[in-house]
């Protein structure tokens, strides 16, 4: 790990890319189809060396990371819910240090000193599904999984029936309370679960999360109320009225109302924290449910509404995640995937080994440098480390346990899938494939792309399925999804009579891809798989540009760089000339615009709104802070504006509604005066925002 420090920028460039890309895939795995394919252990490893790489090259958060944005779209099969309060995830913290770190950063956003008192409350981190109860008028009229942390899955007949979550809540409940928690599998029940799923000659689960996880979705509610699932509560999303003033508060009133909770405890100190990890860690054996770390979160609700939040997680609670758990086993063989950009990444082929209940038998070796670096050669015992829900990572190799002298791997130098040469490109650390268009596995994974969850979410086109349906020539660009359904009336023989399909299948399927006729410019721009482009970065796009016209026009325009368009570009946050270089060159190519060309004839994309801040003076409008702010830090500023609907930039240009100059503000505020914009001093920025 220490290593990934010293990397080049354009090594750690391509590395962040290739950390996206994995971890995205397998959090469809865990939230999505509650199938894991690898251990929370590792999950969290490659997450921190993602959070590593974003530290020391603050350009590299291009907003489709994991680190801004949280879980999966919710799937078909449940009505989809729109969280009020969005349900996002936490971030992780591994050591002492980390917990300090977090600590100081709470310290220095809030402006407070050391002698001032910051109380957090820790808890155990339940390893379950997320879920948020609704009651209304004091009864429980909704539950939704957390889905994308926007929207959800309603599950509320299924909720209904665990026993332990109370139906109704006392009068001294606010009208509108909506209860954030965890329906978990306690290990007792997960063992009778699976002996009589091994009885029945049914599947056994892999674990209790996926038990409790598969319970809970199922479309046939009688299943649910036989599975022995509980609840958890321990946070608030919408209330219709305060009734407390900390969070240790809060726990104290969900549990007056009978809500089912976990131990929690309010720390003073880092000490205190340090110790009830400890504690909890020590203890963490004989408890009857899995749980993962604990979790710290400040205690004020104030100091929380100040924080506020990043894309996917609150600034005012973390996760100190437990060890990762570590196996060995022999690798096997080295096989080379080809994904949609072209890249090609060896992934180590493992002799199946159990780390932490799961069974592992994959993992990305990332590139031929790592595989170098590492001395990694097939036969080799090596060990590999569970960090999360992703494919795992090989730690090192036992070379005192390897037989012979087995040959270096020799890194292809040409596609696998189509034969075409394979270059690194301005010393990449990455070999991408030139083949480009007719590129079999290129075509193929921009298509799994394009519908994949948070692109278009067309469920039934799995990825078997798109890679059936290209080979067949049914689907061969993202137009041909949306004509597949008059397609399939000349088709012999049609989608419903081919082994594994069916009337309802092939109904379900037409409905789904129909459904998503309609789709938010966002999701849109992010489904053309558009390198370096996430789900974020697609978002500030959108909220730029508002229409697809209005994209396709400025990327046009911006392809002089000398233009103005080409500034507003690199104005938006988080987008510098690499990813400019990347936006341009697709919608530059002659074949992407045909591609655009037929999905406008075909679709409906929607403008983009984006959520406006009710009463807010500064909704809308194109802010730049320079200078030093003394009555409140630049962050909290930062973060103050964008919660008011208004959009920060980093640079001055016509576009630019305000200026806030504190002290020292030297080049921004020369700019702004040139170009006529308006200087507001701290005093005035806050009298606006407040009035």
């Amino acid at each position: 790990m220490n290593t990934l420090m010293d990397l080049e920028h354009l090594d750690a460039k391509v590395r962040h890319s290739d950390l996206v890309k994995e971890i995205r895939t397998h959090d469809g795995a865990y939230y999505q189809d509650d199938a894991p394919k690898i251990s929370d252990a590792h999950y969290d490893k490659l997450r921190k060396e993602l959070e590593k790489l974003e530290e020391k090259y603050p350009d590299l958060i291009t907003k489709d990371s994991p680190t801004q944005s949280v879980g999966a779209p919710a799937s078909k099969g449940f009505q989809k819910v729109k969280h009020v309060v969005p349900m996002l995830s936490l971030s992780n913290v591994f050591s002492e240090e980390d917990v300090t770190d977090f600590h100081e950063r709470i310290r220095r956003f809030l402006g407070l000193s050391e002698s001032d008192e910051v109380e957090l409350v820790a808890e155990p981190k339940i390893d379950g599904l997320s879920c948020s109860l609704r009651y209304e008028d004091r009864k429980l009229v909704l539950a939704a999984t957390r889905g994308d942390g926007a929207e959800g899955e309603n599950i509320t007949q299924n909720v209904k029936t665990i026993k332990d979550i109370p139906q109704t809540l006392p009068d001294d409940a606010p009208d509108i309370l909506e209860v954030r928690g965890e329906i978990y599998m306690s290990s007792k029940d997960f063992e009778a679960l699976n002996k009589a799923q091994e009885e029945a000659g049914k599947p056994v689960f892999a674990n209790p999360r996926n038990a409790a996880a598969g319970s809970v979705r199922q479309l046939d509610v009688n299943v649910t109320r036989q599975r022995p699932i509980k609840f958890f509560g321990y946070a608030l999303g919408e209330v219709s009225e305060s009734f407390a003033d900390t969070h240790f508060e809060v726990r104290e009133k969900l549990k007056s109302w009978a809500i089912p909770e976990t131990s929690f405890k309010l720390c003073s100190s880092l000490a205190d924290i340090m110790a009830h990890y400890e504690e909890i860690l020590e203890g963490r054996a004989a408890l009857d449910y899995d749980i993962d770390g604990v979790v710290y979160k400040v205690n004020r609700l104030d100091y929380q509404e100040r924080l506020g939040f990043i894309s996917r997680s609150p600034r005012w609670a973390t996760a100190h995640k437990f060890p990762a758990e570590r196996a060995v086993t022999v690798l096997k063989e080295i096989d080379i995937q080809v994904g949609r950009t072209g890249a090609l990444t060896p992934v180590a082929r493992l002799e199946p080994v159990t780390v932490g209940g799961v069974v592992v038998s994959n993992a990305t070796l990332h590139n031929a440098d790592e595989i170098e670096r590492k001395d990694i050669r097939v036969g080799d015992t090596v060990v590999i480390q569970r960090a999360g829900d992703v494919i795992p990572q090989v730690v090192e190799v036992l070379k005192d346990k390897r037989k012979g002298n087995p040959p270096s791997f020799d890194f292809p130098g040409h596609c696998p899938a189509c034969g075409s040469l394979a270059i690194r490109e301005d010393d990449d650390v990455i070999l991408r494939c030139t083949g480009g268009l007719i590129c079999p596995a290129q075509a193929v994974e921009r298509l799994k792309h394009f519908v994949s969850r948070l692109a278009f979410d067309i469920d039934g086109l799995g990825a078997k399925i798109v890679e059936q349906f290209y080979e067949e020539g049914l689907i061969k660009s993202p137009a041909d999804i949306f004509k597949l359904k008059d397609l399939n009336k000349t088709l012999q023989p049609p989608i419903r009579e081919r082994e594994g399909w069916g009337d309802l299948s092939e109904n379900n399927l037409f409905e789904s891809i129909n459904t998503r006729r309609n789709i938010q410019l966002n999701r849109f721009i992010y489904a053309l798989g558009i390198r370096q482009v996430g789900e974020a970065t697609a978002k500030r796009l959108a909220a730029t540009y508002g229409s697809l016209s209005a994209l396709n026009e400025a990327m046009k325009a911006a392809q002089n760089r000398e233009s103005e368009a080409f500034q507003e570009l690199l104005n938006i946050e988080d987008i510098g000339p690499a990813v400019a270089d990347d936006l341009l060159g697709f919608f530059a190519e002659e074949h992407n615009q045909q591609v655009l060309a037929d999905l406008e004839a075909l679709l409906e994309i929607q403008t983009y709104e984006a959520a406006q801040s009710v009463d807010s003076p500064v909704s809308g409008k194109t802010l730049v802070f320079t200078g030093t702010l003394t009555t409140v830090g630049r962050q909290e500023a930062k973060a103050k504006a964008e919660s008011l609907g208004a959009k920060v930039a980093g640079s001055v240009s016509k576009k630019t509604d305000y200026v806030i100059a504190g002290e020292d503000a030297g080049s921004k505020l020369k700019k702004a005066k040139d170009l006529g914009v308006e200087v507001l001093s701290e005093e005035q920025w806050s009298a606006l925002i407040n009035s």
